[in-house]
Protein backbone atom coordinates (compact mmCIF):
# COMPACT_ATOMS: atom_id res chain seq x y z
CA UNK A 1 0.00 0.00 0.00
CA UNK A 2 2.84 2.25 1.12
CA UNK A 3 4.17 1.70 -2.19
CA UNK A 4 1.32 2.51 -4.25
CA UNK A 5 1.23 5.42 -2.60
CA UNK A 6 4.47 6.42 -3.10
CA UNK A 7 4.21 5.82 -6.96
CA UNK A 8 1.52 8.24 -6.83
CA UNK A 9 3.20 11.08 -5.78
CA UNK A 10 5.81 10.01 -7.64
CA UNK A 11 3.75 10.43 -10.74
CA UNK A 12 2.31 13.68 -9.33
CA UNK A 13 6.35 15.25 -9.37
CA UNK A 14 6.89 13.85 -12.84
CA UNK A 15 3.61 15.49 -14.25
CA UNK A 16 4.36 18.79 -12.06
CA UNK A 17 7.86 18.80 -13.79
CA UNK A 18 6.02 18.31 -17.40
CA UNK A 19 3.97 21.28 -16.59
CA UNK A 20 6.88 23.83 -15.21
CA UNK A 21 9.38 22.26 -18.07
CA UNK A 22 6.75 22.98 -20.59
CA UNK A 23 6.22 26.87 -19.59
CA UNK A 24 9.97 27.23 -19.07
CA UNK A 25 10.17 26.40 -23.14
CA UNK A 26 8.09 29.09 -24.04
CA UNK A 27 11.33 31.42 -23.54
CA UNK A 28 14.97 30.63 -24.53
CA UNK A 29 16.45 31.89 -21.61
CA UNK A 30 14.48 29.52 -19.61
CA UNK A 31 14.24 26.56 -22.15
CA UNK A 32 17.68 24.90 -21.71
CA UNK A 33 16.98 24.25 -18.01
CA UNK A 34 12.97 23.55 -18.50
CA UNK A 35 14.07 20.40 -20.84
CA UNK A 36 16.52 19.33 -18.24
CA UNK A 37 13.51 20.00 -15.44
CA UNK A 38 10.85 17.98 -17.35
CA UNK A 39 13.80 15.32 -18.35
CA UNK A 40 14.18 15.15 -14.72
CA UNK A 41 10.87 14.04 -13.87
CA UNK A 42 10.47 11.75 -16.91
CA UNK A 43 13.74 9.75 -14.50
CA UNK A 44 11.64 9.94 -11.52
CA UNK A 45 8.34 8.53 -13.14
CA UNK A 46 10.13 5.96 -14.93
CA UNK A 47 12.37 4.53 -11.98
CA UNK A 48 9.16 4.90 -9.54
CA UNK A 49 7.30 2.59 -12.46
CA UNK A 50 10.59 0.08 -12.57
CA UNK A 51 10.40 -0.38 -8.91
CA UNK A 52 7.13 0.38 -7.29
CA UNK A 53 4.42 -0.28 -10.07
CA UNK A 54 2.65 -3.63 -8.87
CA UNK A 55 -0.16 -5.25 -11.23
CA UNK A 56 -3.67 -6.13 -9.87
CA UNK A 57 -2.20 -9.51 -8.48
CA UNK A 58 0.29 -7.34 -6.60
CA UNK A 59 3.36 -8.93 -8.61
CA UNK A 60 6.12 -6.03 -9.52
CA UNK A 61 7.53 -5.82 -13.23
CA UNK A 62 10.50 -7.77 -12.79
CA UNK A 63 12.37 -8.34 -15.84
CA UNK A 64 15.24 -6.21 -14.54
CA UNK A 65 18.03 -7.36 -16.74
CA UNK A 66 15.73 -6.95 -20.31
CA UNK A 67 14.56 -3.41 -18.95
CA UNK A 68 17.74 -2.18 -17.95
CA UNK A 69 19.74 -3.60 -20.76
CA UNK A 70 17.04 -1.92 -23.18
CA UNK A 71 17.58 1.60 -21.19
CA UNK A 72 21.22 1.34 -21.15
CA UNK A 73 21.01 0.97 -25.47
CA UNK A 74 18.45 3.56 -25.98
CA UNK A 75 20.04 5.52 -23.82
CA UNK A 76 23.91 5.40 -25.57
CA UNK A 77 22.39 5.34 -29.00
CA UNK A 78 20.15 8.71 -27.75
CA UNK A 79 22.90 10.32 -26.36
CA UNK A 80 25.68 9.69 -29.24
CA UNK A 81 23.18 10.28 -31.94
CA UNK A 82 21.94 13.58 -30.26
CA UNK A 83 25.87 14.87 -29.75
CA UNK A 84 27.18 14.18 -33.19
CA UNK A 85 23.96 15.39 -34.86
CA UNK A 86 24.74 18.78 -37.17
CA UNK A 87 22.22 21.37 -36.65
CA UNK A 88 21.65 21.07 -40.54
CA UNK A 89 20.34 17.20 -40.11
CA UNK A 90 18.06 18.55 -36.25
CA UNK A 91 14.90 18.43 -38.47
CA UNK A 92 15.37 14.52 -39.23
CA UNK A 93 16.39 13.52 -36.01
CA UNK A 94 13.44 15.08 -34.24
CA UNK A 95 10.98 13.63 -37.24
CA UNK A 96 13.05 9.76 -36.43
CA UNK A 97 12.79 10.31 -32.54
CA UNK A 98 8.80 11.59 -32.72
CA UNK A 99 8.76 8.28 -35.12
CA UNK A 100 10.12 6.38 -32.18
CA UNK A 101 7.40 7.54 -29.99
CA UNK A 102 5.04 6.66 -32.41
CA UNK A 103 6.11 3.36 -32.84
CA UNK A 104 6.03 2.54 -29.14
CA UNK A 105 2.37 3.35 -28.65
CA UNK A 106 1.66 1.24 -31.47
CA UNK A 107 3.57 -1.41 -29.74
CA UNK A 108 1.76 -1.19 -26.81
CA UNK A 109 -1.27 -1.84 -28.58
CA UNK A 110 -0.12 -4.84 -30.19
CA UNK A 111 1.10 -6.57 -27.11
CA UNK A 112 -1.98 -5.28 -24.59
CA UNK A 113 -5.06 -6.09 -27.24
CA UNK A 114 -5.32 -10.00 -26.70
CA UNK A 115 -5.61 -9.72 -23.32
CA UNK A 116 -8.77 -7.59 -23.85
CA UNK A 117 -10.09 -8.76 -27.51
CA UNK A 118 -12.10 -10.88 -25.84
CA UNK A 119 -13.31 -10.29 -22.36
CA UNK A 120 -16.87 -8.71 -21.82
CA UNK A 121 -16.90 -4.96 -20.66
CA UNK A 122 -13.75 -3.97 -22.22
CA UNK A 123 -15.08 -2.17 -25.25
CA UNK A 124 -13.70 1.03 -23.36
CA UNK A 125 -10.40 -0.35 -23.36
CA UNK A 126 -10.38 -1.85 -26.24
CA UNK A 127 -11.31 1.56 -28.16
CA UNK A 128 -8.25 3.33 -26.57
CA UNK A 129 -6.11 0.73 -27.32
CA UNK A 130 -7.39 0.94 -31.35
CA UNK A 131 -6.87 4.36 -31.16
CA UNK A 132 -3.10 4.46 -29.71
CA UNK A 133 -2.56 1.70 -31.91
CA UNK A 134 -3.90 3.16 -35.15
CA UNK A 135 -2.27 7.12 -34.07
CA UNK A 136 1.05 5.95 -32.88
CA UNK A 137 1.38 4.00 -36.57
CA UNK A 138 0.50 6.87 -38.75
CA UNK A 139 2.66 8.52 -36.44
CA UNK A 140 5.46 6.64 -36.83
CA UNK A 141 5.43 5.71 -40.89
CA UNK A 142 4.83 9.34 -41.15
CA UNK A 143 7.43 10.31 -39.59
CA UNK A 144 9.85 7.73 -41.06
CA UNK A 145 9.03 9.27 -44.36
CA UNK A 146 9.38 12.86 -43.18
CA UNK A 147 12.84 11.76 -42.13
CA UNK A 148 13.44 10.56 -45.53
CA UNK A 149 12.15 13.69 -47.19
CA UNK A 150 14.59 16.29 -44.85
CA UNK A 151 17.72 13.59 -44.85
CA UNK A 152 17.45 13.88 -48.57
CA UNK A 153 16.34 10.29 -49.17
CA UNK A 154 13.19 10.82 -51.20
CA UNK A 155 14.04 13.77 -52.95
CA UNK A 156 10.49 13.67 -55.00
CA UNK A 157 7.15 14.48 -53.67
CA UNK A 158 4.63 11.46 -54.97
CA UNK A 159 1.29 12.37 -55.92
CA UNK A 160 -1.04 9.78 -57.22
CA UNK A 161 -4.30 10.38 -58.95
CA UNK A 162 -7.02 10.93 -56.77
CA UNK A 163 -5.01 11.02 -53.86
CA UNK A 164 -7.72 12.99 -51.33
CA UNK A 165 -10.42 10.06 -52.34
CA UNK A 166 -8.13 7.22 -51.47
CA UNK A 167 -6.03 8.63 -48.18
CA UNK A 168 -10.26 9.06 -47.37
CA UNK A 169 -11.24 5.99 -48.17
CA UNK A 170 -8.06 4.30 -46.31
CA UNK A 171 -9.61 6.23 -43.18
CA UNK A 172 -12.79 5.44 -43.43
CA UNK A 173 -11.57 1.53 -43.85
CA UNK A 174 -9.18 2.27 -40.61
CA UNK A 175 -12.40 3.50 -38.75
CA UNK A 176 -15.03 0.91 -39.92
CA UNK A 177 -12.52 -1.98 -38.77
CA UNK A 178 -11.71 -0.43 -35.72
CA UNK A 179 -15.83 -0.33 -35.09
CA UNK A 180 -16.36 -3.63 -36.21
CA UNK A 181 -13.51 -5.80 -34.05
CA UNK A 182 -15.10 -3.52 -31.36
CA UNK A 183 -18.32 -4.39 -32.17
CA UNK A 184 -18.14 -8.35 -32.98
CA UNK A 185 -16.21 -10.81 -30.59
CA UNK A 186 -14.74 -12.42 -33.75
CA UNK A 187 -12.59 -15.70 -33.62
CA UNK A 188 -9.34 -14.44 -35.22
CA UNK A 189 -9.41 -10.57 -33.82
CA UNK A 190 -5.34 -11.14 -33.44
CA UNK A 191 -5.30 -11.64 -37.61
CA UNK A 192 -7.58 -8.43 -38.08
CA UNK A 193 -6.43 -6.07 -35.82
CA UNK A 194 -2.80 -6.85 -37.60
CA UNK A 195 -4.54 -5.84 -40.63
CA UNK A 196 -5.23 -2.76 -38.95
CA UNK A 197 -1.81 -2.28 -38.07
CA UNK A 198 -1.32 -2.91 -41.45
CA UNK A 199 -3.67 -0.12 -43.32
CA UNK A 200 -2.65 2.29 -40.76
CA UNK A 201 1.05 2.19 -41.31
CA UNK A 202 0.31 2.17 -45.14
CA UNK A 203 -2.26 5.25 -44.72
CA UNK A 204 0.94 7.16 -42.47
CA UNK A 205 2.98 6.55 -45.44
CA UNK A 206 0.48 8.04 -48.01
CA UNK A 207 -0.55 11.14 -45.47
CA UNK A 208 3.22 12.98 -45.77
CA UNK A 209 4.33 11.56 -49.26
CA UNK A 210 2.59 14.01 -51.11
CA UNK A 211 3.34 16.88 -48.47
CA UNK A 212 6.11 19.25 -49.62
CA UNK A 213 9.13 20.56 -48.23
CA UNK A 214 7.77 24.41 -47.36
CA UNK A 215 4.96 22.30 -45.06
CA UNK A 216 7.51 20.33 -43.29
CA UNK A 217 7.35 22.38 -39.98
CA UNK A 218 3.56 22.41 -40.25
CA UNK A 219 4.35 18.29 -40.92
CA UNK A 220 6.67 17.81 -37.80
CA UNK A 221 4.47 19.73 -35.31
CA UNK A 222 1.08 17.57 -36.59
CA UNK A 223 2.97 14.19 -36.36
CA UNK A 224 5.10 15.32 -33.17
CA UNK A 225 0.94 15.97 -31.53
CA UNK A 226 -0.06 12.65 -32.90
CA UNK A 227 2.82 10.77 -30.65
CA UNK A 228 1.39 12.55 -27.99
CA UNK A 229 -2.01 11.80 -28.47
CA UNK A 230 -0.56 8.13 -28.84
CA UNK A 231 1.05 8.19 -25.50
CA UNK A 232 -2.08 9.79 -23.36
CA UNK A 233 -4.00 6.78 -24.46
CA UNK A 234 -1.30 4.36 -23.14
CA UNK A 235 -0.90 6.66 -20.28
CA UNK A 236 -4.95 5.92 -19.69
CA UNK A 237 -4.77 2.49 -20.68
CA UNK A 238 -2.15 1.57 -17.80
CA UNK A 239 -3.41 4.01 -15.07
CA UNK A 240 0.00 5.49 -15.63
CA UNK A 241 -0.92 9.48 -14.39
CA UNK A 242 2.46 10.59 -15.11
CA UNK A 243 2.44 9.18 -19.22
CA UNK A 244 -1.11 10.10 -19.26
CA UNK A 245 -0.28 14.12 -18.42
CA UNK A 246 2.78 13.59 -20.48
CA UNK A 247 1.15 12.37 -23.23
CA UNK A 248 -1.59 14.77 -22.96
CA UNK A 249 0.96 17.37 -22.49
CA UNK A 250 3.07 16.40 -25.67
CA UNK A 251 -0.45 16.30 -27.70
CA UNK A 252 -2.14 19.81 -27.21
CA UNK A 253 1.08 21.71 -27.71
CA UNK A 254 1.87 19.90 -30.69
CA UNK A 255 -2.00 20.94 -31.81
CA UNK A 256 -1.49 24.70 -30.69
CA UNK A 257 2.57 24.70 -32.39
CA UNK A 258 0.87 23.11 -35.56
CA UNK A 259 -2.24 25.79 -35.57
CA UNK A 260 0.64 28.94 -35.46
CA UNK A 261 2.37 27.09 -38.50
CA UNK A 262 -0.40 27.25 -40.25
CA UNK A 263 -1.74 31.14 -39.75
CA UNK A 264 2.04 31.93 -40.09
CA UNK A 265 1.71 30.84 -43.63
CA UNK A 266 -1.54 31.78 -43.91
CA UNK A 267 -3.19 28.44 -44.99
CA UNK A 268 -5.68 26.01 -43.07
CA UNK A 269 -4.46 22.63 -41.91
CA UNK A 270 -6.58 21.47 -44.13
CA UNK A 271 -4.94 23.10 -47.33
CA UNK A 272 -1.48 21.34 -45.85
CA UNK A 273 -2.56 17.72 -45.63
CA UNK A 274 -4.50 17.86 -48.62
CA UNK A 275 -3.02 20.98 -50.81
CA UNK A 276 0.28 19.75 -51.19
CA UNK A 277 1.72 22.60 -51.42
CA UNK A 278 5.43 23.10 -52.19
CA UNK A 279 5.69 19.83 -53.62
CA UNK A 280 8.41 21.02 -56.39
CA UNK A 281 11.86 19.91 -55.22
CA UNK A 282 13.60 22.64 -54.16
CA UNK A 283 16.76 23.49 -55.89
CA UNK A 284 15.02 23.61 -59.29
CA UNK A 285 16.26 26.50 -61.70
CA UNK A 286 13.67 28.75 -62.71
CA UNK A 287 13.66 30.63 -65.87
CA UNK A 288 14.07 33.91 -65.53
CA UNK A 289 13.15 35.37 -68.59
CA UNK A 290 13.99 38.99 -69.48
CA UNK A 291 14.44 39.19 -65.43
CA UNK A 292 17.64 41.13 -64.63
CA UNK A 293 19.49 41.34 -60.96
CA UNK A 294 22.50 43.11 -59.78
CA UNK A 295 25.68 41.54 -58.29
CA UNK A 296 27.40 42.98 -55.39
CA UNK A 297 31.31 41.95 -54.02
CA UNK A 298 32.15 41.18 -50.93
CA UNK A 299 34.07 44.37 -50.70
CA UNK A 300 31.21 46.74 -51.43
CA UNK A 301 29.13 44.46 -49.13
CA UNK A 302 31.54 45.33 -46.51
CA UNK A 303 31.31 49.24 -47.32
CA UNK A 304 27.63 49.34 -46.69
CA UNK A 305 27.38 47.63 -43.52
CA UNK A 306 30.60 49.33 -41.75
CA UNK A 307 28.37 52.91 -42.37
CA UNK A 308 24.88 51.60 -42.09
CA UNK A 309 23.36 52.57 -38.58
CA UNK A 310 21.57 49.92 -38.89
CA UNK A 311 21.64 46.15 -40.16
CA UNK A 312 19.23 43.21 -40.01
CA UNK A 313 20.12 40.03 -40.78
CA UNK A 314 17.34 37.26 -41.93
CA UNK A 315 18.56 33.74 -41.50
CA UNK A 316 17.43 31.07 -43.51
CA UNK A 317 18.19 27.05 -44.00
CA UNK A 318 21.37 28.07 -46.20
CA UNK A 319 22.88 29.54 -43.21
CA UNK A 320 22.26 26.38 -41.37
CA UNK A 321 23.68 23.87 -44.72
CA UNK A 322 26.43 26.20 -44.79
CA UNK A 323 27.05 25.83 -40.83
CA UNK A 324 27.47 29.04 -40.90
CA UNK A 325 26.20 30.54 -37.42
CA UNK A 326 29.33 31.28 -35.62
CA UNK A 327 30.41 33.44 -38.93
CA UNK A 328 27.07 35.53 -38.42
CA UNK A 329 27.42 36.09 -34.46
CA UNK A 330 31.30 37.07 -35.47
CA UNK A 331 29.96 39.28 -38.07
CA UNK A 332 27.25 40.91 -35.51
CA UNK A 333 29.77 41.44 -32.94
CA UNK A 334 32.44 43.61 -35.00
CA UNK A 335 29.73 45.71 -36.57
CA UNK A 336 28.32 46.36 -33.04
CA UNK A 337 31.98 47.02 -32.43
CA UNK A 338 31.63 50.12 -34.77
CA UNK A 339 28.65 51.39 -33.70
CA UNK A 340 25.94 49.30 -36.15
CA UNK A 341 23.01 48.26 -34.49
CA UNK A 342 22.20 44.68 -35.94
CA UNK A 343 19.28 42.32 -35.08
CA UNK A 344 18.00 39.40 -36.44
CA UNK A 345 14.41 38.93 -38.03
CA UNK A 346 13.06 35.65 -37.35
CA UNK A 347 9.92 34.06 -39.64
CA UNK A 348 7.93 31.12 -37.82
CA UNK A 349 8.57 28.80 -40.18
CA UNK A 350 12.21 29.25 -41.30
CA UNK A 351 13.92 26.47 -41.75
CA UNK A 352 12.66 22.85 -41.64
CA UNK A 353 11.56 22.90 -37.98
CA UNK A 354 9.47 24.52 -35.38
CA UNK A 355 12.25 27.20 -33.99
CA UNK A 356 15.30 26.17 -36.18
CA UNK A 357 16.26 29.37 -36.60
CA UNK A 358 16.54 30.10 -32.68
CA UNK A 359 17.92 27.08 -31.86
CA UNK A 360 20.77 27.49 -34.73
CA UNK A 361 21.35 31.12 -33.63
CA UNK A 362 21.51 30.07 -29.77
CA UNK A 363 24.01 27.74 -30.73
CA UNK A 364 26.49 30.01 -31.55
CA UNK A 365 25.76 32.11 -28.11
CA UNK A 366 23.88 34.87 -30.07
CA UNK A 367 21.45 37.19 -27.45
CA UNK A 368 18.28 36.22 -27.47
CA UNK A 369 16.90 39.87 -27.45
CA UNK A 370 18.43 40.27 -30.78
CA UNK A 371 16.34 37.81 -32.24
CA UNK A 372 13.27 39.44 -32.88
CA UNK A 373 10.11 38.07 -34.64
CA UNK A 374 8.35 38.78 -37.68
CA UNK A 375 5.48 40.63 -36.48
CA UNK A 376 7.99 42.65 -34.46
CA UNK A 377 10.35 43.46 -37.15
CA UNK A 378 8.34 44.25 -39.81
CA UNK A 379 8.29 48.00 -39.31
CA UNK A 380 11.63 48.59 -38.11
CA UNK A 381 12.75 47.56 -41.93
CA UNK A 382 11.51 50.61 -42.64
CA UNK A 383 14.22 52.25 -40.53
CA UNK A 384 16.76 49.90 -41.85
CA UNK A 385 20.13 50.67 -43.76
CA UNK A 386 21.14 46.95 -44.78
CA UNK A 387 19.34 43.78 -44.64
CA UNK A 388 21.31 41.03 -45.22
CA UNK A 389 19.16 37.96 -46.41
CA UNK A 390 21.43 34.53 -45.23
CA UNK A 391 20.12 31.27 -47.22
CA UNK A 392 16.09 32.16 -46.86
CA UNK A 393 13.89 32.46 -49.83
CA UNK A 394 10.44 31.89 -49.17
CA UNK A 395 9.98 33.76 -46.37
CA UNK A 396 10.74 37.47 -47.99
CA UNK A 397 9.41 36.83 -51.75
CA UNK A 398 6.94 39.68 -51.43
CA UNK A 399 5.04 37.70 -54.35
CA UNK A 400 2.94 36.77 -50.99
CA UNK A 401 2.07 40.22 -51.07
CA UNK A 402 1.29 41.34 -54.51
CA UNK A 403 0.75 38.41 -56.57
CA UNK A 404 -2.69 36.75 -56.19
CA UNK A 405 -1.50 33.89 -58.48
CA UNK A 406 1.24 33.21 -56.32
CA UNK A 407 1.12 29.72 -54.10
CA UNK A 408 2.09 31.73 -51.67
CA UNK A 409 -0.24 34.45 -51.76
CA UNK A 410 -1.42 36.22 -48.18
CA UNK A 411 1.36 33.83 -46.56
CA UNK A 412 2.99 36.66 -43.78
CA UNK A 413 6.60 37.43 -44.92
CA UNK A 414 9.50 39.46 -43.16
CA UNK A 415 9.10 43.00 -45.54
CA UNK A 416 12.85 43.14 -46.50
CA UNK A 417 11.72 45.44 -49.69
CA UNK A 418 11.30 48.09 -47.18
CA UNK A 419 14.68 48.62 -45.94
CA UNK A 420 16.97 51.04 -47.98
CA UNK A 421 18.99 48.20 -49.80
CA UNK A 422 18.58 44.52 -49.25
CA UNK A 423 21.55 42.05 -50.13
CA UNK A 424 20.84 38.15 -50.67
CA UNK A 425 23.15 35.44 -50.00
CA UNK A 426 22.70 32.63 -52.14
CA UNK A 427 24.61 29.49 -53.80
CA UNK A 428 22.73 29.93 -57.18
CA UNK A 429 19.19 31.63 -58.10
CA UNK A 430 17.29 28.24 -57.40
CA UNK A 431 14.20 27.95 -56.44
CA UNK A 432 13.32 27.66 -52.20
CA UNK A 433 10.99 25.10 -51.38
CA UNK A 434 7.91 26.51 -52.68
CA UNK A 435 9.56 25.51 -55.84
CA UNK A 436 8.51 29.54 -57.15
CA UNK A 437 10.63 32.45 -57.90
CA UNK A 438 11.29 35.37 -55.90
CA UNK A 439 10.73 38.85 -57.20
CA UNK A 440 12.94 40.12 -54.60
CA UNK A 441 15.89 39.12 -56.60
CA UNK A 442 14.82 41.22 -59.39
CA UNK A 443 13.90 44.84 -57.41
CA UNK A 444 16.29 47.32 -57.62
CA UNK A 445 17.46 48.03 -54.21
CA UNK A 446 18.50 44.44 -53.90
CA UNK A 447 21.91 43.27 -54.80
CA UNK A 448 22.48 39.31 -55.07
CA UNK A 449 25.79 38.28 -52.77
CA UNK A 450 26.37 35.19 -54.34
CA UNK A 451 28.65 32.10 -52.78
CA UNK A 452 28.71 29.74 -49.65
CA UNK A 453 27.57 31.24 -46.43
CA UNK A 454 30.13 30.54 -44.20
CA UNK A 455 32.72 31.28 -47.03
CA UNK A 456 31.24 34.68 -47.69
CA UNK A 457 30.45 35.88 -44.12
CA UNK A 458 34.21 34.55 -43.29
CA UNK A 459 35.92 37.07 -46.37
CA UNK A 460 33.63 39.72 -45.35
CA UNK A 461 34.56 40.08 -41.94
CA UNK A 462 38.37 40.26 -43.15
CA UNK A 463 37.06 42.91 -45.23
CA UNK A 464 35.59 44.55 -42.49
CA UNK A 465 38.71 44.00 -40.42
CA UNK A 466 41.09 45.47 -42.69
CA UNK A 467 39.10 49.09 -42.85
Amino acid sequence: MIAEYLLEIFYLIASVTYVLGLKMLSGPKTARNGNLIAAGGMTIAIFATIFLYKDADGNKLGNYIWIFSGMTVGTIVGWLAAKKVQMTAMPQMVSLFNGMGGACAALIGLIEFPHYIHATGETLTLAIIFGGLVIGTVSFSGSMVAFAKLNGNMKKDIRMPFYNIINTAIMLVIAGLAAFLLIYNIENATMWVYILFAIAFVYGILFVIPIGGADMPVVISLLNSFTGLAAAFAGFLYGNMAMLTGGILVGSAGTILTLVMCNAMNRSLVSVIFGAFGSTAGGAVVDTGDKSYKDISVSDTAVLMNYSEKVVVVPGYGLAVAQAQHAIHELEELLESRGVTVKYAIHPVAGRMPGHMNVLLAESNVEYNKLVEMDDINPEFSSTDVVLVVGANDVVNPAANTDPNSPIFGMPILNVEDSKTVIVNKRSMNVGYAGIDNDLFYKEKTSMLFGDAKAVLTELISELKGM
